[in-house]
């Protein structure tokens, strides 16, 4: 008896053990991401995996790393005054004074924890990319001194209003889009808002919505202030997430628009939220901000009632023509775009943190810099609304140097959508009516 009683503690012994070999495996391959629980086991377990002849042999190089890791991710706490805040926490109510002490630590270990949280929450080799349409452009009436499309200066930026794009122009773009590989689309509307423009195009734009979310596409949007019914139509229609950046800090935004609040901003982002819609807000770095300031845009975000789902992080691109390439305000380094995108995974650290405009500046060394610290997501194509951006080879070049992969839509986990019978109709009039304009 106490043989057999040995040799089943020996056979199960073994499975456990080829079980955590598996589990050990799985995360160096890159298919299995450390949460506590499994830190925890690999930090105890790691030194017996070391002598496993099989994962010795093929692992052998990334062995001490990934302990260093795991031990690393157990014991890891982000210092913030007399309290310690464990590295991954879920939280809204962060001080500002937190905030700060994260964003003005030492570079390197900035990176690096914002490194280890990123690996606690996503895949580090995902990176998302996404298209961004202006369906849109210029004859804007707002006064942001960054955008080249207010009809305030137009004629210092040479920049005509357009009409809104017809459905199937834009459904086109979409298909393109989808078929290079973007998984996201996001369209841009040069507008205060859609009650700026009556009914009929704000319902073109429900079309476009509906029609493209279709396509298995996460679908985003940005057309200015909403109103409760504005957001539960782009709701209903399929809307996944709702674009409206809070640009910088309460105490700077003053000096970068005068046409409307703040509290406007975050009212907006309260109606998309209350809708059901994802919230994509961030803001923009080098409008000649301070450090302050950058801390206040996270610190804004970052206490909302919840995270956004996408925390863009834009550099500025001065347009000539536009107030601030008139004061000769100039954009930000590339490193100081790392430490915000590493502070706002670790504040932030299930949000998809946006790598967005700017990043034409951005050597291949900076971006890699930036999805090291916890950037998982880029715009696509070589225009970003109004401004140039990276050529999609270029971008593919860089996804093959660095190791990256295409992060699909919803996750992985597609979301069912059939196009609401009212949406139909009106695409099929919508049809009609562009087949009966061309013929005639």
């Amino acid at each position: 008896r106490r043989r057999q009683h040995r040799l089943r503690r020996i056979e199960l012994g073994h499975r456990v053990h080829r079980h955590l070999c598996l589990s050990f495996e799985n995360m160096l391959r890159g298919k299995l991401f450390p949460n506590e629980m499994s830190v925890r086991c690999l930090s105890a377990a790691g030194t017996t995996l070391a002598r496993s002849p099989a994962v010795q042999a093929n692992f052998g190089p990334h062995l001490a790393s990934l302990r260093g890791v795991a031990v690393f991710q157990s014991h890891r706490r982000v210092l913030s005054g007399s309290s310690t805040i464990p590295l991954g926490t879920i939280k809204t109510d962060w001080s500002k004074e937190e905030i700060s002490e994260i964003y003005n630590r030492p570079l390197l270990e900035l990176v690096f924890d914002a490194a280890v949280v990123h690996r606690l929450h996503h895949n580090p080799r995902q990176v998302q990319q996404a298209t961004l349409l202006s369906i849109k452009t210029g004859g804007c009436p707002e006064t942001c001194s960054y955008c080249s499309q207010s009809s305030k200066w137009s004629k210092d930026t040479q920049m005509k209003a357009e009409k809104l794009l017809d459905l199937d122009s834009v459904f086109d773009a979409a298909l393109k889009a989808h078929e290079a590989g973007s998984s996201r689309f996001c369209m841009g509307a040069a507008w205060r808002g859609p009650s700026q423009v009556g009914p009929k195009q704000f319902e073109r734009v429900l079309d476009m919505v509906s029609k493209i979310r279709s396509l298995g596409m996460e679908v985003c949007t940005t057309l200015g202030m909403l109103t409760t019914e504005q957001a539960q139509q782009l709701k209903q229609a399929g809307l996944s997430c709702y674009n409206h950046n809070v640009d910088t800090s309460k105490e700077f935004y003053p000096k970068i628009t005068s046409s409307r609040t703040y509290d406007e901003r975050l009212d907006t982002i309260g109606k998309v939220r209350d809708a059901g819609i994802g919230v994509c807000s961030g803001g923009i770095i080098g409008l000649g901000e301070k450090h302050g300031d950058r801390v206040g845009l996270l610190h804004t975000l970052a206490t909302l009632p919840e995270h956004p789902e996408s925390v863009p992080i834009n550099a500025l691109v001065a347009v000539e023509g536009t107030p601030l390439a008139k004061m000769g305000v100039k954009g930000p380094t590339g490193m100081e775009m790392v430490r915000c995108v590493a502070t706002a995974r670790i504040t932030m650290p299930k949000a998809n943190v946006r790598l967005s405009a700017g990043r034409l500046e951005l050597s291949l060394a900076e971006q890699a810099m930036c999805f090291m610290a916890g950037a998982n997501s880029i715009f696509a194509g070589d225009k970003l609304l109004t401004t140039p951006n990276n050529e999609r080879d270029d971008d593919k070049e860089m996804f093959e140097i660095l190791g990256l992969e295409n992060k699909p839509a919803f996750n992985g986990k597609p979301e069912p959508f059939e196009i609401p019978q009212s949406r139909v109709e009106s695409i099929e009039r919508r049809a009609s009516a562009a087949a009966a304009s061309s013929s005639a």
